[in-house]
């Protein structure tokens, strides 16, 4: 499995705007080849959306088509493009 993070540093309402249009949000990211979870997670200080493959192209492809969603719904957000985190899980219960 291979998960991506994508941090939304500062931004704690965008998981509020995002929950607001979550049937196109899980319409967007299950369509994804090989799509396994997705997480959206209000933090204190940010927002923080987590998705879970069976391999990396299928996390790359996530994070193109949540970038290009972004800037088609919500184009104020893409101006500022979250810091992107991607790695292997080694642990799972």
């Amino acid at each position: 499995m291979h998960v991506t993070m994508r941090y939304y540093a500062g931004n704690t309402g965008l998981a509020d705007q995002l929950a607001t249009r979550g049937d196109e949000i899980r319409a967007l990211i299950s369509a994804v080849p090989g799509f396994e979870a997705y997480y959206l997670v209000q933090l204190d200080d940010a927002t923080v959306s987590i998705t879970v493959c069976e391999d990396e192209a299928g996390t790359a492809e996530s994070s193109r088509v949540a970038a290009e969603w972004l800037g088609e719904n919500m184009p104020d957000l893409a101006a500022s493009p979250p810091m992107v985190s991607s790695g292997t899980v080694t642990l799972s219960a």
